[in-house]
C-alpha cells in the first residue's frame, strides 16, 4: 500500500514518520525548504514514546510517484485550497482521501473536488509541534488518529490495511464505524476550546477563576451540542459529559492551539472551527451568541493582522 502524507509537519511528521518506522510505504509531499532540510537531517521526532530519526522519500508535486493508494492531509484549513491543488495529480480513481483536519467543512470542499467515493473521515488526538528547527515534538502522552467511512459501513480495504499498519507503527485509534459521530464529538469540544481560550486570552483554568466562566463555557458548549444535534449527531449525556468534565477542571492548563497561534501573532482557523459552526447553527435556526462574540473577536484580530502586516497587534 503507497500512503502519500501532504506535509511532513508536525501531525503529518509524526503520523507518517511512525508508519514508516514500522514497515509501510510512505511518501512526504513538501515544499523545497522542507525537502532539503529532510535530505540533510532527516525525519526528526522527539518523543516520549522513542525518539527517531529517519531517512524519508520526498516529492515536490503529486505527479511524483503516484497514484497513491491513500493520501493523508494534514494541513490546516486556511490553507486547504493549495492542498487540494497540490495532492490532485496524486489521486487516481483508486485512492481514498484521508484528511485529518478539524471540523467538517473540509470534508465537502473535498467532496466536490474528488467525489464522495474517494473521500473518508478522519481526525487526530495528538499533542505535536513542529520546532524552528524542524524537529516534530510529540509532547502529550497518546497518539491517535481515528477513520473510516462517512456512511459507517465496515471500511474499504484500503483503510482495513491502513488499520493494521497503525496499530503496527503503536499508533492508538483506528478503523472507526462511527467516525462522523467522532468528528462532531472533537468539533464540539474544540469550537467551544477555541472559542472561550481565545476570547478570554487564557487556558481552562484562568477563565474558570472568573465569576462568570464556567456558566459562559457551558453555555457555549451547549449552542455547539444544539448544531450537532441538528445534523443528527447528538453525543447524547454521557458523550456530552465527557466534554463537560474536560471544560470545567479547575486549575487546567488545557487551551486551544489557536490560542498559541494567535499570541504569536500568527494565521488561526476561525472561519473553519467556529465560523462554520456558527454558519451550520444559523440555518438550523439555533442561536450561538457566545460562539458569535468569539468569533467576531477572532475576525477582528484577523483584520488587524493583515492591516499590520505581519501580525503585530501593538500598531
Amino acid at each position: 500500500m503507497k500512503i502519500l502524507v501532504l506535509g511532513a509537519g508536525a501531525i503529518g511528521g509524526y503520523v507518517g514518520g511512525r508508519l514508516q518506522q514500522a514497515g509501510s510505504d510512505v511518501t512526504f509531499l513538501v515544499r523545497p525548504a522542507r525537502q532539503q532540510a529532510l535530505q540533510r537531517d532527516g525525519l526528526v521526532i522527539k518523543s516520549k514514546k522513542g525518539d527517531a530519526t529517519l531517512k524519508v522519500k520526498t516529492v515536490l508535486g503529486g505527479a511524483e510517484g503516484g497514484p497513491y493508494d491513500i493520501v493523508i492531509v494534514t494541513s490546516k484549513a486556511y490553507d486547504l485550497d493549495s492542498a487540494i491543488e497540490a495532492i490532485a495529480p496524486a489521486v487516481g480513481p483508486n485512492t481514498t482521501v484521508l484528511p485529518l483536519l478539524n471540523g467538517m467543512n473540509h470534508i465537502d470542499r473535498l467532496v466536490a473536488k474528488f467525489g464522495a467515493e474517494r473521500v473518508v473521515g478522519g481526525l487526530a488526538r495528538i499533542g505535536v509541534a513542529l520546532s524552528a528547527e524542524g524537529t516534530v515534538l510529540h509532547t502529550s502522552p497518546f497518539a491517535a488518529i481515528a477513520f473510516g467511512e462517512r456512511d459507517g459501513s465496515a471500511g474499504r480495504a484500503a483503510l482495513v490495511a491502513l488499520d493494521e499498519a497503525v496499530k503496527k507503527a503503536g499508533l492508538d485509534g483506528g478503523l472507526h464505524q462511527k467516525i462522523v459521530q467522532d468528528l462532531w464529538d472533537k468539533w464540539i469540544m474544540l469550537a467551544t476550546l477555541a472559542a472561550m481560550t481565545t476570547l478570554f486570552r487564557g487556558t481552562v483554568g484562568d477563565i474558570l477563576e472568573s465569576a462568570e466562566g464556567q456558566a459562559i463555557v457551558l453555555e457555549t458548549v451547549e449552542e455547539c451540542r444544539k448544531v450537532a444535534a441538528a445534523a443528527g449527531c447528538d453525543p447524547g449525556e454521557k458523550g456530552m459529559a465527557n466534554v463537560r468534565g474536560y471544560l470545567t477542571q479547575k486549575g487546567s492548563m488545557f487551551a486551544a492551539s489557536m490560542l498559541h497561534d494567535l499570541e504569536k501573532g500568527g494565521m488561526v482557523e476561525a472561519d473553519h472551527v467556529v465560523g462554520d459552526m456558527i454558519a451550520r447553527a444559523r440555518k438550523a435556526g439555533i442561536a450561538t451568541p457566545n460562539l458569535r462574540i468569539a468569533h467576531a473577536a477572532l475576525q477582528t484580530y484577523l483584520a488587524r493582522r493583515a492591516r499590520n502586516g505581519l501580525g503585530s497587534l501593538t500598531k
